[in-house]
């Protein structure tokens, strides 16, 4: 049986696509320091500690050929910290992701899944974003994410690697099983942030801008479920193997956005309790709306988000905070 290697596979993101391509049949290898990953994401997977661009561990986990595609997941993903450290992002995402690219075109791959991002737009010109629309990143992150996937167009046309580039909007929820969540050791995505401050009864979570051009003043973001992103994965996977895809992007998200206050109050719905919140300034970067138009994948490679509603989104990623309450370190 080929295999398929995810880098990064024992993060958030990348666990759930470890785990839903192991339930459809597929072989699994994981590629991952465990800088932000952990060990306890990953059940009855291999896993090569590693540095997802080290030649030796690449050589080692692609040399036998036995790997037919890669998904890469693996990169920093702060906006912030993209802006005040633009050195780190484009040495990690860009650089070293060349390097994989590189292993993956001499050894064979047939192709690659690359974990890319809302932020190659930069500040929306028109709402739903399209995949037509302008790509003018507003951060090194976004600007990171589209420079690769510019190389994977070139790579294409020049070594015939087929790749699929999903563009993710706010990835948030957990595992039906509350199995696999979402575990940072410094956490800044808003949902979990906020469901950890329920439950720890924290400092206030601070609101990153008030005043922006939206309805109530705070951000508008698309949320999109876990593991509805690892099915468009595995979809991208089975198109490549039929042959179908070349060199593709496609938007993921659903279709709707919610802003930092509503993302409170469902918050509170689901926990039953009111997460402390205080104002805080605009944080560079940070586009005001952000709202997918997912019309694309969903004609062409049959996906259909299985858990649309921001309440689903929240009440998975509760159940696993509540069943983990100090994260992978010990369970409930």
């Amino acid at each position: 049986m080929s295999k398929i290697m995810v880098t990064g596979g024992a993060g958030y993101i990348g666990s759930h696509i470890g785990r839903l391509l192991v339930e459809t049949g597929q072989e699994v290898i994981v590629v991952d320091d465990l800088s932000e990953g952990h060990r306890e994401a990953i059940v009855d997977v291999p896993l090569t500690v590693s540095d997802f661009s080290d030649p030796k561990a690449l050589e080692k986990t692609l040399g036998d050929g036995g790997v037919e595609f890669v998904v890469h997941m693996a990169a920093f993903c702060e906006v912030g910290q993209s802006v005040a450290d633009p050195s780190a992002y484009y040495h990690n995402n860009l650089t070293r992701s060349l390097s994989l690219l590189d292993a993956a075109v001499k050894h064979g791959i047939r192709g690659l899944v690359f974990s890319s991002t809302a932020a190659v737009y930069g500040e929306p010109r028109e709402l739903p974003i399209t995949e037509d629309h302008s790509q003018r990143p507003t951060n090194p992150y976004g600007e990171t994410k589209l420079a690769f996937e510019r190389a994977l167009e070139w790579y294409h046309g020049a070594y015939g690697l087929r790749s699929v580039a999903l563009r993710y909007f706010n990835a948030a929820g957990a595992h039906p099983s509350s199995e696999l969540g979402e575990d940072h050791a410094n956490e800044t995505h808003l949902v979990p942030r906020l469901l950890q401050a329920v439950q720890h009864d924290s400092e206030p979570i601070p609101i990153f801008g008030d005043d922006y051009p939206t309805p109530d003043g705070t951000c508008v973001r698309d949320y999109i479920h876990v593991v509805d992103l690892a099915q468009a994965h595995v979809l991208a996977l089975d198109a490549m193997r039929r042959g179908g895809v070349g060199r593709a992007a496609f938007n993921l998200g659903n279709g709707e956005g919610f802003s930092v206050r509503q993302v409170i109050d469902t918050v509170e719905s689901v926990s039953g309790k009111r997460p402390p919140t205080r104002p805080a300034p605009r944080r560079p970067g940070d586009p005001a709306s952000l709202v997918a138009s997912s019309a694309r994948i969903v004609e062409s490679l049959g996906w259909k988000p299985a858990f649309p509603t921001l309440e689903e989104i929240v009440r998975t990623a509760w159940d696993w905070h509540r069943s983990h309450p100090d994260g992978y370190a010990r369970k409930s």
